[in-house]
């Protein structure tokens, strides 16, 4: 089983929504989906179970019962998901597209995507990562990756981050 998830945000993520849609009905997809669609509105894939919002209980069993879990690309998302033994797949909300109200997502799946976590920028890729799931965990980063990571972050932003080098040294 599939378990696609969206979170509670007010903004609607329906470019995912219609992304499963389309990998349902030409069969790209050919297992169990599960979709929790938020505020999504336009399309909800026909074909899959669709919940606007799950109980955290629920949340937690459909999450286990999943074999690959395709979710926005919050913190919050990431790091649950990364305390998982579970395969997952983030896909960015954008400002652009009215998913979000700024571009963190974006930005978070291009520093992400520096370190192989599987991030879909389309349907192809959500196909690409569903045949050949990847388990990866941002805490198996090597120490170089992390220190890259942390200055892009900070030239990128102009501060620092303390809780991202903790334990990291030059």
């Amino acid at each position: 089983m599939i378990f696609v998830t969206v979170g509670t945000e007010q903004y609607p993520f329906n470019r995912l929504m219609s992304w499963v849609e389309v990998l349902l009905e030409t069969q790209l997809i050919e297992e169990e989906v599960v979709v929790q669609y938020g505020s999504s509105n336009a399309v909800l894939p026909s074909g899959a179970k669709v919940y606007r919002f799950i109980k955290e209980e629920q949340f937690q069993e459909l999450i286990q019962q999943a074999r690959i879990v395709i979710a926005h690309c919050g913190e919050g998302t990431l790091l649950l998901l990364d305390s998982l033994d579970k395969p997952y797949i983030l896909v960015p909300r954008s400002q652009r597209f009215g998913e979000h109200v700024d571009e963190h997502q974006v930005e978070l799946a291009l520093a992400l995507s520096q370190i192989n976590v599987p991030i879909a920028w389309s349907p192809g890729d959500l196909v690409r990562f569903i045949e050949n799931p990847r388990q990866v965990s941002i805490a198996d980063v090597s120490t170089a990756t992390a220190i890259a990571l942390c200055n892009s972050l900070q030239s990128r932003f102009g501060q620092t981050f303390p809780e991202l080098s903790i334990g990291v040294s030059k």
